[in-house]
């Protein structure tokens, strides 16, 4: 898929948080078929821990914020650098007290890039790849 227009969200944090959740699914499976209460907590238990390892990873910048990155930040080895202060609209950084800064109704991101919060506008076509801020034209 090397050449997809659209920034999907491939994540170390996310990757790493589908492997485990698939291996705990896999379990509780197995713990249906062989009727075996055990396996279905055992493979519950690792499901739970597949969203705290993912949570873990987001926080610790493997993950991704909320919306579309630049293109140059789409690669699964880019590390994001604002995951320190929180992300955005992020309910991820919000259970875990990250909150950005926010100054005269702007968002203000690590290293001193601001998102405007008025007058922003969402185009997209329906295929649930909405662009956030991006002009709107006839």
């Amino acid at each position: 898929m090397a050449g997809h227009l659209y920034d999907e969200g491939h994540t170390v944090a996310g990757w790493t948080g589908v492997a485990i959740a698939t291996a705990g699914t896999t379990v509780m499976g197995v713990g249906v078929c062989a009727v075996s209460p055990a396996l279905l907590v055992g493979g519950g238990a690792v499901v739970v821990l597949s969203a705290l390892v993912t949570w873990a990873l987001h926080l610790a910048g493997w993950g991704k914020p909320p919306g579309v990155r630049p293109r140059a930040e789409w690669g699964m080895r880019v590390r994001d650098t604002s995951a320190r202060d929180g992300h955005p609209e992020c309910v991820g950084c919000l259970i875990a007290g990250r909150r950005p800064a926010r100054v005269a109704g702007r968002t203000v991101l690590a290293g001193g890039s601001a998102l405007s919060e008025a007058g922003a506008s969402v185009v997209g076509d329906g295929t649930g790849m909405e662009v956030r801020g991006a002009a709107v034209g006839d």
